[in-house]
């Protein structure tokens, strides 16, 4: 019995994601992303624009809750309510480009962060560079 618990423990911990929390870079190099503890779950902010565009708004004005659209995009929460579940991390990102939120996965391998952002069947792929 004691054997079977031990190597049911051996499984849960294998079967745990690799950790996600720290700085990371977005593919296009736009965004210094922090990925952090918030309540029971991990979420993301924009830490520092890395590439500022004068042609691009600095708040979040495509929001669909008018309160929030004049929130700033450095500071903005849009990795929100992570969990683990098995070997990867899901919840939701959101995009102050057009202000949807959609359902995500978050994998890490290493030094960089697979962030898949999907609406229905469709996903996109990004990969995320850990910061120095």
């Amino acid at each position: 019995m004691k054997r079977a618990l031990a190597a049911a423990a051996l499984l849960t911990v294998a079967a745990a994601p690799a950790p996600i929390t720290g700085r990371w870079v977005t593919e296009d190099r736009a965004a210094l992303v922090e990925i952090a503890p918030c309540g029971p779950a991990l979420c993301g902010r924009i830490v520092r624009v890395l590439k500022a565009d004068p042609s691009k708004p600095t708040t979040d004005v495509n929001n669909p809750e008018v309160g929030l659209r004049k929130r700033p995009i450095v500071g903005l929460p849009f990795l929100t309510g992570f969990v683990a579940e098995g070997d990867q991390w899901n919840g939701r990102i959101y995009d102050p480009r057009n202000g949807r939120s959609y359902r995500s996965v978050v994998t890490r391998a290493g030094g960089v962060l697979k962030v898949k952002g999907c609406y229905g069947p469709f996903c996109r792929t990004q990969t995320w560079a850990q910061s120095r």
